[in-house]
């Protein structure tokens, strides 16, 4: 046993409350305790001490015996023999408290499984074509899930019955080992951390408080959702065990892919195919968009992959806005399945239109490439 002055081990004054003995003894014990200190005998040592001056001036008996007779007032082998450093009182307490901050437990062992746990959330995924992710919809879908049991109310006992308080653990949910100064936590074997143990269980759920459904739900779809977006129905996860409160159900959007459209953002895009006769002359043509056909006027001279905005004829956003555009691709179309007088026609189109002058894209492609060619020495 120390023979140190146990307040001067801790830090604290004779006067101090019991919570500044905790809180001073929590502050050495977390600094210099084995676990976080392997190999330090030194830390191991002050850790030991402070165990010691703890388990005495948390126990107001043993405090009492100390503050009149000093070390022999606690010393079991002494004359006073107040009980000496061995009873536990408060220090399981504090003790778990450690443990739970150095291995992230919960902190005061198991005094908190009495707390209703809450029902995972699950995930729903839900295919949306275009138009119903641009306009909104509400949607019938069906979700398997653990429903709490309704002829045990949760509970697990069959009705009329009760669970019992664990009789290994009293309730706590989780047994402490003691091996000299160190003291570990475990979940309680009889009743795998309920903290209660069920003798007639119900017939419905056998004792699980939960059973199997499948849940019909109504999905109110927002206008303007995109693939990514979440929508969260609250309390529609699995039921807690125990009664516990039900999680949530989080339905995860995902948009088809369209047969003309692409979208991106409050954008939308599409590919218009044009005739030659179009594209050199110009004209109108019909092109859809998600509200009806509108006309795109072509302008004379138009060539392939140029990009036309429609604007105010894209998607508006499920996060606020106006809509966004719709941009239209032209791709010029070559004629197929041309009979010989049309054959021939394009020939004398061809004929008429060489020089150069009119194809000034090809004019000027062929001659990089020439330059590029005299460009190699023989």
């Amino acid at each position: 046993m120390s023979k140190r002055d146990y307040y001067e081990i801790l830090g604290v004054s004779k006067g101090a409350s019991e919570a500044e003995v905790k809180k001073a003894y929590r502050r050495i014990a977390m600094k210099n305790h084995p676990d976080r200190n392997p190999d330090n005998k030194g830390a191991e040592d002050i850790f030991k001490e402070a165990t010691e001056a703890y388990e005495v001036l948390s126990n107001k008996e043993k405090k009492a015996a100390y503050d009149q007779y000093g070390h022999a007032g606690v010393d079991p082998n002494g004359g006073f023999g107040g009980g000496g450093p061995g009873g536990h009182g408060d220090f399981s307490d504090i003790f778990g408290d450690v443990f739970g901050d150095i291995f992230g437990g919960g902190g005061r062992g198991g005094r908190g499984r009495s707390r209703q746990m809450r029902g995972s959330d699950l995930r729903y995924d839900l295919d949306l074509d275009l138009e119903e992710a641009v306009r909104g919809k509400t949607i019938k879908i069906k979700v398997p899930t653990l429903c709490t049991c309704e002829a045990c109310g949760g509970s697990g006992a069959k009705q009329g019955s009760e669970p019992t308080t664990c009789g290994t653990c009293g309730g706590h949910g989780q047994v402490r080992m003691s091996q000299g100064f160190i003291s570990v936590q475990q979940t309680c074997p009889a009743c795998h951390g309920r903290g209660q143990v069920i003798s007639d269980p119900c017939a419905s759920c056998y004792g699980q408080g939960r059973v199997k459904e499948t849940k019909t739900l109504s999905v109110k779809v927002p206008p303007g959702v995109d693939t990514g977006d979440r929508i969260r129905l609250g309390g529609e996860g699995e039921a807690g065990p125990e009664g516990g409160p039900a999680g949530d159900l989080y339905v995860q959007v995902r948009v088809r892919e369209h047969a003309l459209f692409q979208r991106d953002g409050r954008n939308l895009y599409c590919e218009v195919p044009i005739s030659i006769v179009d594209a050199a002359l110009g004209g109108e043509l019909e092109v859809p968009t998600l509200d009806g056909r509108v006309k795109l006027k072509i302008p004379p001279e138009t060539q392939t992959g140029r990009l036309f905005r429609l604007r105010g004829k894209g998607v508006s956003s499920v996060r606020g806005g106006g809509p966004g555009d719709l941009m239209c691709r032209v791709v010029l179309e070559t004629p197929v399945s041309l009979n010989s007088d049309q054959k021939d026609l394009l020939r004398q189109l061809q004929t008429s239109l060489e020089g150069g002058k009119h194809s000034p894209k090809s004019t000027s492609w062929f001659e990089g490439v020439k330059k590029f060619f005299d460009g190699f020495t023989m």
